[in-house]
């Protein structure tokens, strides 16, 4: 299960870390490395959603941060728009290389906390092979599942047994993530397996499991907050709520859920969600989620009214609050409101100037919200589909001096605080504004990445 690491490396920053130890600095830990073909000039190292230290590279590419009573736990770092998860401990002296043209397979580390931090990365490949193989396992009928399933999980168990007897000083903390590393990915399709086998035996029904079908549940705490930043969890108390939801009685086929069942899966989170902090991420995501599903100005109000029933975080209310206040600020078949956008050579222009007698998709976005690389793939994406449309990039937050470098320079802007455009952006979430030829809004609120979104552009295209 665990591959075994062949390539090993040392360079002089890894070299000056061990030279460095002293008593004055016994209790540091480091955290740096090298990364080849870089995406941006720095690394950022996250605990939770805080931000630790932004990290610079130098002229070699490398980069290195010293941290004293560092408390052990999960953290993640990110450079450009990727991510990856590190486990620290005290005392580290965590040194990576990556390449960014292949991210995750190229990642490897050195140096003391290394042996950990490499496994984790074996946990994630070794996911991204399983996802494969359950294309098939997906296909098979509910007792020959499991059978599959059950094989899988005993050989992660007893890596796992292994790993432990072989290393009894690992930390309680480790151990949890480890395990988590190694299991919950599997469990999670498990929770999606009744959805994929409707999908694939063209039953458009649930298959019939037994009560054993999901006895791992048990062992499943779902309130553990300090979890729900690492993605193999999350996943899996996300998919596990939608399955209850869907056991209701909701078709699961469905390519748009209802107002009924957004409803239904806001209230079983709100029984089954003890922790404030999980249940609160969990029930934006929700409503935020289903909302750009539908890629549409249209609202269902009970939802929300829910959303701000349940959430007790100020905050996540008060931008729902603003999203919908965003989606009545641009009428549908009306001409939109004039405003101020710049450009790359810092030129002031009219937008009805730069959208007049064209059809128009105007993407206004945030660093925040989404990253640069999906949106230059989307966008060329649809460009190339839809080609008699102008699609137009409006940079809404973040730093004006930096652009999408994939995407046309002539096409992107941005906009100043004195823009008008803001009255319909207080929430700062990304959001699509069509308009045809007229400069009339046939769509105020689409989303980027909602497969809907081709309805409307289908039909703008043609016009």
């Amino acid at each position: 299960m665990i591959k075994k690491i062949t390539y090993f490396f040392t360079f002089l920053l890894l070299t000056t870390i061990i030279s460095c130890s002293s008593d004055s600095k016994k209790d540091t830990t480091y955290f740096g490395g090298k990364i080849i073909n870089p995406k941006s000039k720095n690394v950022v190292l996250y605990y939770f959603e805080e931000a630790i230290d932004t990290l610079t590279l130098n002229k070699e590419n490398k980069f290195l941060g010293e941290f004293d009573s560092l408390k052990e736990g999960l953290y993640h770092f990110m450079h450009g728009n990727e991510y990856q998860y590190i486990y620290l401990e005290p005392k580290d002296s965590l040194m990576l290389r990556l390449n960014t043209w292949d991210f995750d397979e190229s990642l490897v580390y050195a140096g003391k906390g290394a042996e950990r931090n490499n496994i984790l990365i074996d946990c994630f490949l070794e996911e991204e092979k399983e996802n494969k193989m359950f294309y098939e396992f997906n296909k098979l009928e509910p007792k020959d599942f499991k059978i599959k399933v059950d094989s899988i999980l005993n050989l992660k168990l007893a890596t796992y047994d292994n790993y432990i007897k072989k290393h009894p000083k690992v930390t309680d903390g480790f151990k949890e993530i480890f395990k988590v590393s190694l299991t919950y990915p599997t469990y999670n399709k498990i929770e999606r397996y009744p959805i994929r086998y409707a999908y694939y035996s063209n039953t458009n029904c649930f298959p019939e499991t037994d009560e054993n079908f999901y006895d791992y549940r048990k062992d499943i705490n779902i309130d553990n907050s300090s979890l729900m930043y690492y993605s193999p969890y999350s996943n899996y108390i996300i998919n596990y709520l939608y399955n209850q939801t869907f056991s209701l009685g909701y078709s699961p086929t469905t390519n748009d859920y209802s107002e009924e069942f957004t409803l239904d899966l806001l209230q079983i989170t709100d029984k089954t969600v003890k922790s404030e902090t999980t249940k609160n991420a969990i029930l934006k995501q929700t409503v935020i989620n289903h909302f750009y599903k539908k890629s549409s100005c249209k609202i269902n109000n009970k939802t929300f009214d829910l959303f701000f029933e349940l959430s007790t975080n100020k905050k996540d209310i008060d931008q729902l609050k603003k999203l919908l206040k965003d989606t009545h600020s641009l009428p549908l078949n009306k001409k939109i409101q004039d405003f101020n956008i710049i450009d790359y050579n810092n030129t002031q222009q009219s937008i009805l100037d730069v959208v007049k007698g064209k059809n128009n998709a105007i993407f206004f976005w945030s660093p925040e919200h989404v990253g640069e690389s999906y949106i230059a793939s989307r966008i060329k994406f649809l460009s190339n589909k839809y080609p008699s449309i102008n699609f137009i990039q409006v940079k809404v937050e973040g730093k004006v001096t930096e652009r999408i470098k994939k995407l046309d320079i002539k096409k992107q802007y941005y906009i100043d605080e004195k823009s008008k455009a803001h009255q319909f952006l207080t929430s700062k979430m990304p959001r699509v504004v069509l308009l045809n030829k007229q400069s009339k809004v046939i769509n105020g609120f689409a989303s980027i990445t909602s497969n809907n979104l081709s309805t409307y552009l289908k039909e703008l295209n043609n016009k």
